[in-house]
């Protein structure tokens, strides 16, 4: 079970990094946007326009924090089953848990995750002393 608990760690790192990759990308895709309309706004001297830059501001911010926020617990997770820490294996099974609905990644993880962490080999090898 040693194995299948460093694959699950490795595989929450990783959608956890893809994660972070996409908030990035979406910061900046938000941020153009809003230069653009905030360009057009200038040379059109639109007040609709003016009035779009803060919402698309915001919309951008709160689809970013969002996606952080579901990522980070991931590496945090991972890096945590990396070190077979007891609270891992918990955040691990919630996050397992979590993303059973997202068909079909979400979903195959989910149950992978499950199946690892609530196996009785690995309550046993979390459950001894770490070094």
């Amino acid at each position: 079970m040693e194995t299948h608990v460093k694959i699950l760690a490795i595989l929450h790192i990783v959608f956890g990094a893809i994660g972070l990759l996409i908030a990035a990308a979406c910061l900046a895709f938000f941020g153009v946007i809003a230069g653009v309309i905030q360009t057009a706004a200038e040379s059109n001297s639109t007040p609709d326009a003016q009035l779009a830059v803060p919402v698309v501001g915001i919309l951008g911010a709160i689809v970013v924090i969002l996606i952080v926020v579901f990522s980070l617990p991931g590496i945090i997770a991972g890096i945590g089953l990396l070190h077979y820490r007891e609270w891992a294996r918990i955040v691990g099974i919630v996050l397992a848990a979590i993303s059973l609905p997202g068909i079909p990644f979400g979903t195959a993880m989910g149950i992978y995750g499950l199946w690892v962490l609530l196996n009785p080999e690995t309550v046993r090898l979390f459950a001894r002393p770490q070094p």
